[in-house]
């Protein structure tokens, strides 16, 4: 039998004892401190001494960080899967992708049919489970079609699916009888039984009956993972007999498993504390030490197995096989689950033909090298919301910094904080408001870090912090030569420079160092206001904002009118300070722009206005943007804005309040040299109206002056001096020529290299 590459995954099945619930969570809390990787428990819900087992995974997943948690296995008859998919998902997504779907057909059939149970045989068992997992993916699958399956046990005649899971669950089956280990080589993704039970047939036989039908069903065996429960175990320092005995018996004992019976997974059946600590801090590592020095001698296929259907859907132009081995459990194909939740961005829909999601600095070190390699688009994305639509592609390749999210409070005196690109601004908010701290980046809290951190980011507090990029102090970016570069103010002088505000142009940024500021609560209030005079309204905002104290941020977004009502606006306002009576001075004359037909305003905790909501991405957004910058709302431009809310050919207007603390920095200070315009403006439609906002474009540009480049789709060349008016562009070009000079990263708005001959040192000497 062979080594199935799977990566070892250890851990423990403890007793879900009601009678000490607080050792139950000791040993599971134990498992993650030893370094184990995953705590699962036997759900029996008719045995009253043992604590309900979904709630309990809960409750473990809740007070661990990195634990797996799973159920071993859970009760199927007693838990309808379309109600257990959804649990499933929601503790997934709540516990960022830490659960797996341990299930079996059902057991012990008196006390099931006493909880109202249905009483089946063992061939009923097995037709009801394979329903129950076509049930399960159904819900699971990122579709806005209705579920519909017909069933003799579990039919569903019509349901919304969703929520999608946070990663692809995995089903594992406890299967011993010939029937169940067919279905499981059919459909599920792993086998779970427990050794002492493996009597006929026994774990060579029943491997082979799994691989068996795995491949009559067009499947790989080795998508299939082989996990073991071990009860009989014990560690003392002499052999009592198999895996009762010192560390070095135990791997002795458990690589043949792996190697020649392909199990990659152990977990220990025993509430012993020392055993759990000698089984993660001594056993663990030396098995896996074993593990990995044989399969490197024996050059073991290791990573995600794609079955035939899904190598199908490859497609052309990229090198599949060449994929370092360090990103191959970290790759997204066309046809592997996950691809449908990792190709389209928020707003633009996608098909790209590798997404790569690195989980270190040295993965996207990787990326970037083998990326290289291929003569397809390359993409990279943070958070995905990517208005101007250039993060993801058609048949290339996606970096997706999604899984480097960290947040870090480096040193609180100097509020030194240090953010992974991949984090979203809202958990940024959330884990920075312990400490009484906060670095204001857009208005939506599902953004990502990297794309407004390297363009300029304008919050809600930025008329009296500045924008974002205002409080780098320095950046770890990957160049186009896959090396890793660390830029600020003594080192990479010219590179730090052009990050603040053209960083997508000059390498992957993997992770930002700011100086956050001090803020606790704000006053937050919106207005819902009749916009019949759109121009009146916007000129009163605009004169309204300049006037008041920088404490004072807001947003207007202005929506046409619909079914016989007139425009409406939304105006947002953020006072930066909990000072009640100086907000209410300050937010009083807003109430005066125009008839006013809801508001409300309430103290809160910054987080609590930038909460991201988990949006799926479908590329459901208005496709086609344009953006610039104001100086001032003039009747001139106000009539031209509402001119275009009027035709009915723009689906929404926004506006960003700058000026402030913004135009307090030196244009020549960052790439973003925007330093004296007040706001600015968004325009949004339907692709098929693209060419009427052209036009209705057009007749606003006279007034503006520069551009906010991650709100604009048109990245026609005369759009550069735009958002990079001279000196700044030809630095630009200079640096690029330097870091970049074969223009790798071409998407982001690209800026063309300056001729071969600008030298490092001539791009430094301009900065």
């Amino acid at each position: 039998m062979p080594d199935y590459g799977h990566e070892l995954l250890l851990g423990t099945f403890l007793t879900p004892s009601a009678r000490d619930p607080d050792q139950v969570m000791a040993l599971a809390e134990l498992t993650e401190a030893a370094g184990l990787d995953l705590a699962t428990f036997q759900d029996h819900p008719y045995n009253p001494d043992f604590l309900d087992t979904w709630t309990l995974l809960s409750w473990v997943a809740a007070r661990t960080e990195r634990l797996r948690v799973s159920a071993n296995v859970l009760n199927l008859p007693l838990r309808p899967p379309a109600v257990l998919a959804r649990a499933a998902a929601s503790l997934d997504r709540l516990s960022h992708g830490r659960f797996e779907l341990g299930l079996g057909a059902g057991a012990f059939w008196d006390g099931i049919e006493g909880m109202g149970g249905r009483r089946l045989t063992a061939g009923q068992g097995v037709a009801a489970l394979r329903e129950a997992i076509d049930v399960l993916r159904g819900v699971w699958e990122d579709t806005s079609e209705p579920l519909r399956r017909d069933g003799t046990y579990y039919p569903v005649p019509g349901m919304q699916r969703g929520p999608t899971p946070a990663h692809d669950i995995g089903i594992w089956l406890g299967a011993y009888q010939p029937k169940m280990l067919k279905l499981t080589g059919q459909k599920a993704d792993g086998w779970l039984p427990t050794l002492e039970y493996l009597r006929s047939p026994d774990r060579v036989t029943a491997n082979r009956l799994i691989d068996e039908a795995a491949v009559e069903a067009g499947r790989d065996p080795r998508e299939i993972r082989r996990l073991l429960n071990l009860f009989q175990v014990s560690a003392s320092s002499h052999n009592r007999g198999f895996l009762q005995g010192p560390p070095e018996q135990w791997v002795d004992q458990l690589l043949p498993l792996v190697l020649e019976e392909g199990f990659s997974s152990f977990l220990i059946g025993r509430d012993d504390p020392r055993l759990i600590q000698t089984f993660g801090q001594e056993i663990a590592p030396a098995l896996r030490e074993a593990v990995a020095k044989e399969r490197t001698g024996h050059h073991t296929e290791q990573g995600p197995v794609r079955s035939a259907v899904a190598l199908a859907r490859r497609q052309p132009g990229v090198d599949y096989d060449a994929l370092p081995e360090s990103l191959a459990t970290k790759a997204v194909e066309p046809g592997d689950p996950q691809y449908e939740r990792v190709r389209h961005s928020y707003i633009r829909q996608g098909a790209p033909a590798l997404v790569i999601r690195p989980a270190s600095a040295a993965d996207v070190v990787d990326a970037v090298a083998y990326a290289r390699t291929q003569d397809v688009p390359l993409s990279v994305r943070s958070g995905g919301h990517g208005i101007s639509g250039r993060s993801t592609n058609d048949g290339g390749i996606v970096i997706d910094m999604s899984g480097m999210n960290k947040v870090e409070v480096l040193d609180r005196a100097t509020r030194r904080i240090r953010l992974e690109t991949g984090a979203r601004w809202g958990h940024v908010a959330q884990a920075l408001a312990p400490y009484g701290l906060a670095m204001s980046s857009g208005d939506y809290g599902d953004v990502g870090v990297g794309g407004l951190a390297t363009t300029a980011g304008i919050g809600y507090l930025v008329r009296r912090y500045g924008l974002t990029i205002d409080h780098i102090v320095a950046a770890e970016i990957v160049t186009a030569d896959a090396t890793l570069i660390r830029a600020d103010a003594e080192h990479h002088r010219d590179l730090f420079w052009a990050i603040r505000g053209a960083g997508g142009n000059f390498g992957v940024v993997t992770a930002l160092e700011l100086e956050a500021y001090e803020v606790g609560d704000v006053v937050f209030a919106q207005l819902t206001v009749d916009a019949s005079d759109a121009a009146g309204v916007l000129s009163r905002w605009g004169r309204l904002v300049e006037e008041a104290p920088r404490e004072i941020s807001s947003f207007l977004s202005l929506f046409p009118g619909r079914r016989g009502s007139p425009p409406m606006a939304q105006v947002t306002l953020v006072h930066a300070d909990d000072d009640v009576e100086a907000a209410q001075a300050a937010l009083g004359p807003f109430l005066e722009i125009g008839p006013i037909l809801d508001q409300h305003a309430q103290l809160a905790p910054y987080p609590a206005i930038v909460a991201p909501p988990g949006n799926q991405h479908r590329g459901q957004g208005l496709s086609d943007t344009h953006s610039g910058l104001l100086h001032h709302v003039t009747p001139e431009a106000a009539d031209a804005m509402a001119a275009m809310i009027r035709s009915g050919d723009v689906m929404i207007m926004q506006f960003r309040s700058v000026g402030g603390a913004v135009n307090d920095v030196d244009r020549d200070a960052t790439a973003y040299p925007h330093r004296e315009q007040n706001f600015s403006v968004l325009a949004a439609t339907v692709a098929d109206r693209g060419p009427q906002l052209d036009k209705l474009w057009a007749d606003l540009r006279p007034h503006l002056d520069g551009m906010y480049l991650s709100f604009e789709s048109d990245t026609a060349p005369e759009r550069l001096l735009d958002a990079w008016p001279e000196p700044t562009l030809s630095r630009l070009r200079a640096i690029k020529a330097t870091y970049d000079p074969d223009n790798v990263f071409n998407r982001n708005f690209p800026i063309p290299p300056a001729p071969a001959r600008q030298t490092r040192e001539e791009a430094d000497d301009v900065v």
